[in-house]
């Protein structure tokens, strides 16, 4: 039996592990039943943790993982077969029709490729209180899983008027092709005011998703379970990246992971981040696991206008692979298509549910996750500590291993980035995502050893970019 004891030099005690409740050793590649994944290179799955461990607990605790459950026991695949995809073809085109939005679109995607197992459409009544209230929902068994965000589908008057009675309505897509069947439906009052101060803790105006999605949002919401006629792609180079939970698992037994880590990130990627995954990959293998992978996983949906843009991110976190900063043999890249809601603690839930069901069983958290500037005051929105420690006490996230992270700074001293050292707190200089923007935008080089040259020079181009773009509209506004 593999045993290694736990370092983490900050919050040791929300390190949770259950290895030690099993007998399971797991370099033996032996598999209990009931086992999810059956490849043989797939190890027994933790199934729980202490959420409190004294310091002694902590440091003797056997190091043991492997892929994990998906919430609710199997993933949900909503995807309709191919031998069946001409009926329901036919069938969906003689339905009332729903109109989707591009972010109901990602919703549909989410769904249907199982990041929110077991959930298998948009909520009915009875989920959606779940969730927003309790930010659970209650399994058949009495058993619970963590769903922090409603996952819903609203529609306006007009809308439900001409579904009438049907049981069943199709979707179609922002450009008229058909998405979708959502079946036994049932339809509900939207209660916007409600779903805003619960999920964001705050009535603020300027909350991104609030006003992109839910103010403009019809007042009902329409449930059901959802069938999608074929698997969601955008055809903008980016497809390849965007790997289903089932495709990540396969790719993690492919690899022969024993530990999987999950990082997510909306900001291109600094040496300070490389910092913090590398300083865990370090301790995993301490521990005493022999191939653990990192899951680097950007969000892929909706993300505020300010934020850099998806395809931009992904080229400049290719860079960072190419020049040997982050290693591609033991890191894989992906798309988290999620929609970001800008929520803080009660959204950093819902990430580290959905790496639950991609098979991911440690998850890093760090400052102020999921979390932005307040929108009227000058001051964050949430507590920057809250979301790690709401994520070490969440009801239906106790399988999952979270990983708080130390802060990084640059050292001006050592012209690198390094983990904050209180002692001599001068010496370092923070660099946050936006002041890392203000010097992409401006043209000013950041300091040597923030990031890696050629990663950098894609935010430039890119920032030169729109820059170029805002003069032309300028031009053409004045000329006009």
């Amino acid at each position: 039996m593999v045993t290694g004891k736990l370092h983490i030099p900050t919050y040791t005690n929300h390190l949770h592990s259950a290895a030690k409740r099993t007998n399971h050793d797991p370099h033996t590649h032996t598999l209990p039943k009931n086992t999810f994944c059956k490849n043989p290179l797939t190890l027994a799955p933790i199934h729980s943790y202490t959420r409190k461990m004294s310091a002694n607990q902590a440091t003797n605790l056997i190091a043991k993982s492997s892929l994990i459950d998906p919430d609710g026991g199997s993933l949900v695949d909503l995807i309709v077969p191919e031998n069946a995809r001409a009926a329901r073809t036919s069938e969906a085109e003689s339905l009332p029709k729903v109109r989707l939005t591009k972010i109901d679109l990602e919703w549909v995607q989410v769904i249907s490729e199982g990041w929110a197992s077991p959930l298998r459409g948009f909520m009915r009544e009875a989920e959606y209180l779940q969730s927003l209230h309790f930010n659970c929902l209650r399994l058949r068994d009495g058993s619970f899983v963590n769903m922090s965000l409603p996952i819903v589908l609203a529609i306006d008057d007009d809308t439900k008027e001409r579904i009438g009675s049907s049981a069943n309505v199709g979707l179609f897509g922002p450009s008229g092709d058909l998405i979708a069947i959502l079946r036994s439906i049932e339809i509900y009052k939207h209660n916007k005011e409600e779903r805003v101060a619960r999920t964001w803790g705050t009535m603020a105006p300027g909350l991104p998703y609030v006003e992109e999605v839910i103010t403009p949002a019809g007042n009902w919401l329409i449930g059901g379970d959802l069938e999608v006629l074929k698997e969601i792609k955008y055809s903008d180079g980016l497809d390849n990246y965007r790997l289903s939970p089932s495709h990540l698992r396969k790719e993690f037994d492919r690899r022969q992971a024993d530990a999987v880590f999950a990082f997510q990130l909306r900001n291109p990627v600094h040496n300070g981040h490389a910092l913090l995954m590398n300083d865990t990959r370090r301790k995993l293998l301490e521990m005493g696991y022999k191939n653990p992978i990192l899951l680097l996983h950007p969000l892929g949906g909706f993300t505020k206008a300010d934020d850099v843009p998806l395809d931009v991110r992904m080229e400049q976190h290719s860079k960072v692979l190419e020049d040997g900063v982050l290693d591609p043999e033991t890191t894989i890249v992906a798309i988290f298509p999620s929609p970001m809601h800008y929520a803080g603690p009660t959204e950093v839930q819902w990430h580290a549910k959905a790496r639950i069901n991609a098979g991911a069983n440690f998850y890093i958290v760090g400052r102020d996750p999921a979390g932005m500037g307040h929108p009227t005051e000058k001051r964050d929105l949430y507590d920057p500590d809250h979301g790690k420690k709401v994520l070490s006490m969440a009801p239906g996230l106790e399988k999952l291993n979270i990983l708080p992270f130390r802060v990084a700074a640059y050292d001006t001293v050592a012209k690198e980035m390094a983990f904050f050292d209180p002692s001599r707190a001068q010496d370092f200089l923070f660099i946050s995502g936006t002041k890392m923007r203000n010097y992409a935008r401006n043209g000013e080089s950041p300091p040597d050893g923030f990031m890696c040259p050629r990663g950098w020079q894609v935010l430039v181009k890119y920032y030169e970019s729109l820059q170029s773009e805002e003069a032309k509209q300028q031009s053409t506004a004045l000329s006009a």
